[in-house]
């Protein structure tokens, strides 16, 4: 009997033109002395999860990831969040487990380990959250059940923040005693913070 394989994806949302940080979040110094967009890339590989990097066309040479990644364009970024999601789903095939996250959330590769080790110990589970002293964090993990859902999001009905309330009920919390679970570079002042915490 041949072994059973699973498929675990992650879409790195990285098309948004950084306009409340002023210059592109995706090449911005992190750690290892990668950047954004590569460490995360790399961190979600160390875990064995498969990234599919949403560009946009002014950052779409910001390819320095490992060998394996997707790298998908979003032609319309300005059409916002919900547009790179949409684009990075036609990439993405059959899959047990789908992870979410921007190229300003990284997280280290435990992190994705124990969420998706979680999220996978409960079959019935629509959605998995990190979570750090009461508060949900990033990124969000997603069964194939919800996928119909996530195909049908728009900026109108408040994109993924609509399947999140039609789920909240069942999300599945992982508690977490980091708040890197709860980083979000958005600005110079996050980000420089963030570079703080760790020297």
């Amino acid at each position: 009997m041949p072994q059973q394989t699973f498929s675990y994806f992650a879409l790195v949302l990285a098309a948004g033109a950084s306009s409340r940080m002023g210059t592109c979040k995706a090449s911005l110094p992190w750690r290892n002395g990668k950047s954004l967009l590569s460490y995360q890339v790399e961190q979600l590989s160390l875990a064995k999860i498969v990234p599919i990097v949403v560009l946009g066309l002014h950052n779409f040479q910001q390819t320095q990831v490992p060998e394996g990644t997707i790298v998908a364009i979003n032609h319309y970024p300005s059409a916002g969040k919900v547009s790179s999601i949409l684009t990075g789903l036609k990439h993405v095939p059959q899959f047990d487990c789908l992870l979410i996250s921007a190229v300003d959330q990284p997280r280290s590769s435990w992190i994705y380990q124990q969420l998706l080790k979680t999220h996978l110990s409960s079959s019935e589970v629509p959605i998995t959250a990190p979570s750090y002293q009461g508060k949900l964090g990033h990124p969000l993990l997603f069964s194939a059940s919800v996928r119909s859902h996530l195909e049908n999001i728009s900026e109108a009905n408040l994109g993924l923040r609509q399947v999140v309330q039609t789920f909240y009920p069942q999300i599945q919390r992982v508690n977490f005693d980091t708040s890197e679970i709860l980083l979000d570079l958005n600005t110079p002042e996050a980000y420089q913070a963030a570079l703080q915490m760790q020297a």
